[in-house]
């Protein structure tokens, strides 16, 4: 070998993958690339007693088909299923807070579909313990808890990161599941588009009288969607999405005056309500990193392109990226490529790019379109959803999308 430097690196490799990150994302791709034979570093900001929490907090994840097709391929999804609740219908209607919904709307059921429901609802605390169960079983995975990473750099054979503890790290392929401000995209140059919405999510849980029977609403309010999903035990998840300073007045109310703003909205079609766990709130925006992938590093998830929740997809999304990347390295080792050269990545970019790119306009079109009160607007976008309801070619079409089942799927989600 001619290059010294490569020498050196090949030598002191201690590890095929190093993932920064250790919320959902870097914790499902881990086990897909060790269940491919990959060895794997997590470097996790936060500490695992941390991660394991278990009381009810009111965070939950909206579950595509395919993602749930993902869990039980990396083996995840036996263990959290009986904490899931599927989602067998999808109403999305238009209307004003205290006036009930508008008579057009578009009704999804799962069964117009094959696969079974559309997707399943899961508490955070279970999907997280299941990951943190998971990696700490498999030989192949290192779990670094409470590191961060202070510096990184690439060489012609690998990528070496450095820790604030002082330890240094060296892998074929640095994977950045950091989030929207991911330091990892930063260190590696690559840039980001996006704008706000001037809209903050307020997330929370409630517990209501009457039963669900498994049914998600989506109702638009001239300030932003309300989001009612379907969760075990007469409960449902809530994602309220406001001006800036009327969720900021929301979460500053005690939890009798929240339930007497959220009332008119929320309705009165499963009864008595009230408040169960915390309440969050997430300013949201639109950014997408300009380059998935750079020599040696490659972005998943909000890393990669960070999206409006008005259709649920964020983490969906970035569970399609980990099924596609795992993909493509499996595919480049077994034809005996450098799974960490640019030309490799460039396959994972090409798979994901277009997709996420229109999956984020479409978002981003369908929030100003929907967060107003303009009555041409509101006329309009009525008497389309009538059509679509109407339409049972097109609805189906809506209902494969939801459930993830459309476009070209990795193996992972082919089921």
């Amino acid at each position: 070998m001619d290059n010294p430097d490569q020498a050196r690196i090949l030598r002191v490799m201690s590890t095929d993958l190093i993932i920064v990150g250790g919320g959902l994302n870097g914790p499902a791709l881990a086990l897909a690339a060790a269940q491919a034979g990959f060895s794997v570093t997590i470097i996790d900001s936060l500490p695992i007693d941390t991660r394991k929490r278990v009381d009810f907090d009111g965070r939950s994840y909206a579950l595509a088909h395919a993602s749930m097709r993902l869990l039980r391929g990396i083996g995840i999804w036996d263990g959290i299923a009986k904490h899931t609740q599927p989602m067998l219908e999808i109403k999305v209607t238009d209307g004003r807070a205290g006036e009930g919904p508008s008579p057009w709307m578009m009704h999804f059921d799962h069964a117009e579909i094959e696969e079974g429901p559309m997707g399943y609802m899961v508490e955070d605390r279970h999907l997280r313990r299941a990951f943190l169960d998971a990696i700490a079983a498999h030989d192949l995975i290192t779990h670094l808890a409470s590191e961060t990473v202070v510096a990184q750099e690439v060489q012609p054979a690998g990528a070496t990161v450095t820790l604030a503890s002082g330890k240094t790290l060296t892998a074929k392929l640095l994977i950045g599941t950091d989030g929207r401000k991911s330091g990892t995209a930063q260190r590696a140059g690559i840039k980001r588009t996006g704008w706000g919405y001037g809209q903050t999510a307020v997330v929370c849980a409630v517990k209501h009288e009457k039963p669900h029977n498994g049914i998600a609403h989506q109702f638009f309010m001239p300030h932003g969607p309300l989001a009612i999903l379907p969760l075990t035990k007469n409960r449902c998840s809530i994602v309220w999405s406001e001006t800036d300073a009327r969720a900021a007045e929301l979460i500053a109310m005690s939890d009798a005056d929240f339930i007497s703003a959220l009332r008119p909205a929320f309705g009165s079609f499963l009864g008595e309500i009230s408040l169960t766990g915390a309440r969050f709130s997430y300013p949201l925006g639109l950014t997408l990193a300009n380059s998935f992938v750079a020599d040696r590093v490659a972005l998943v998830g909000d890393a990669a392109h960070g999206v409006h929740p008005i259709a649920g997809q964020g983490l969906n999304a970035g569970l399609r990226d980990v099924a596609a990347l795992a993909d493509v390295l499996e595919q480049a080792r077994g034809r005996g490529e450098d799974i960490g050269s640019l030309q490799t990545l460039q396959r994972y970019q090409q798979w994901r790019r277009f997709d996420t790119t229109a999956m984020a306009l479409a978002t981003d079109t369908f929030n100003k379109l929907f967060s107003n009160d303009n009555p041409l607007l509101r006329a309009a976008r009525d008497i389309g959803m009538g059509l679509v309801n109407a339409a049972p070619g097109l609805r189906r079409g809506f209902i494969r999308e939801a459930a993830g089942l459309s476009g070209d799927l990795p193996r992972l989600m082919r089921g």
